[in-house]
């Protein structure tokens, strides 16, 4: 156990340094937000996860075809991606249904 090299992180961190003449930008110069409806950020969602569900499928078949740039690591990849693509839009799809029904549950 001596034989390891201890090594000073805090040595290696600089303390901040507060600037009193930053300016920051007020509110009246921020653009305004773009007006997106909630169907078209889920519309969007859904057919990022198809383009990546796709994507396993074609990276496949131009391996199996015998072309030069295709790797079976890049099909793999494109399948853990494909995979957490799905893992994650089966949460936002339960988070959204949750929160709808607590939504339909409060007395107005």
């Amino acid at each position: 156990m001596d034989n390891l090299q201890k090594i000073d992180l805090f040595g290696h961190i600089e303390k901040a340094k507060i600037n009193d003449k930053v300016s920051l930008p007020s509110l009246s110069s921020l653009e305004k937000p773009e007006n997106v409806s909630f169907k078209g950020v889920m519309g969007e969602l859904a057919s990022n996860l198809n383009a990546d569900l796709a994507k396993p499928d074609n990276l496949l078949s131009d391996l199996v075809s015998g072309k030069p740039n295709v790797d079976i690591h890049d099909v793999m990849a494109a399948m853990a991606k494909a995979e957490l693509g799905v893992t994650i839009a089966s949460q936002i799809t339960s988070k959204v249904i949750t929160t709808y029904e607590r939504i339909s549950q409060i007395q107005v």
